[in-house]
């Protein structure tokens, strides 16, 4: 019976010193590092952190969080670029089905590159209205998506389909929790973070960064993504400004010209948000940062404290 009480007693030993050795062994993937600190989002899920950002166009996501994407990504985010319209009037020359499908095979080649994924609502380009169809198409996007962060438009721009855009993520940020609206998709049971993209707009009210994140280290990937949207970068843009004759020729040479014509670094006080990235990062960082992304808190959804929504970002 002693020789019996002794093997069960080593027995029972050893199990706890297995069972201490994995505990003390595991260590949280980055993305549980980086946003399931002292405050965790209050999510659909305990996996990763889930980002939606919704555009108008098929190039509207990727220029204006494309970096932030990536570096979200490249943590272990799940995130989804969504164009609302399928962008087949945004060219001089091309249009209708075959340019919508030449823009999601483009839009397809830029998520890859990014490490996101992207769909369209399949809504006309130029004819977007915040109608109760283009709502419920924006709502069912987030809920599908299980998103605890959504970014879009601010509702005043030049465009309107990025007014429009604006407006009916707007309009979802309090619908995505209520059970009888699109009943045929399950509301989500935590209402996301809501922010908006920078822009340059000043009335009613100029953009007022929340928070700006450093994309230095992916600055190459957003131009590379960017530089696959043939049809938007070297052909109706150009055009539609007047410098379509400007574009050269050659991949790598379209490629330098597009880098230096919408990339150029601005280090310091240059930067139009260098308050911002000083207080964020540090002055002594701050001074060496070229490119940034800079996101607004919409004051529908959620409302994070500065501490948790810049813990949010990647930084």
């Amino acid at each position: 019976m002693r020789k019996m009480n002794f093997i069960i007693k080593h027995a029972l030993t050893g199990v706890f010193l297995a069972a201490f050795l994995l505990l003390a062994a595991y260590q949280p993937s980055a993305a549980q590092t980086v946003y399931k600190g002292g405050k965790a989002p209050a999510g659909e899920s305990n996996g990763p952190l889930r980002v939606i950002v919704i555009g108008a166009h098929p190039d509207d996501a990727e220029g204006r969080a494309g970096g932030t994407a990536a570096l979200w990504a490249s943590l272990g985010a799940k995130v989804q670029f969504v164009s609302v319209t399928n962008g087949d009037a945004g060219h001089q020359s091309q249009g209708g089905g075959a340019l919508a499908r030449r823009r999601a095979a483009e839009s397809r080649r830029s998520a890859k590159i990014l490490g996101v994924s992207w769909r369209t609502l399949d809504f006309h380009d130029g004819e977007l209205v915040p109608s109760l169809e283009a709502r419920s198409a924006v709502i069912r996007a987030i809920r599908d998506w299980k998103a605890d962060i959504v970014i879009s438009h601010r509702p005043n721009d030049y465009h309107p389909d990025h007014r429009y855009t604006g407006q009916l993520v707007q309009d979802a940020a309090y619908l995505v929790i209520v059970p009888n609206i699109c009943p045929d998709t399950p509301r989500l049971e935590h209402n996301p973070v809501f922010m908006y993209s920078a822009d340059r707009f000043r009335k009613p009210y100029p953009f007022i960064p929340d928070v700006v994140v450093d994309i230095g280290a992916v600055i190459e990937k957003k131009i590379a993504a960017l530089a696959e949207m043939d049809s938007q970068m070297f052909e109706w843009l150009p055009w539609i400004g007047g410098r379509l004759s400007n574009v050269p020729e050659g991949k790598k040479e379209r490629f330098e010209w597009y880098r230096q014509r919408r990339f150029r670094a601005r280090k310091g006080r240059e930067n139009s948000y260098y308050e911002q990235v000083a207080a964020r990062y540090g002055k002594a960082r701050a001074q060496g940062v070229q490119f940034v992304e800079a996101f607004e808190l919409c004051e529908y959804g959620r409302q994070p404290d500065r501490e948790e929504l810049w813990e949010l970002f990647p930084k």
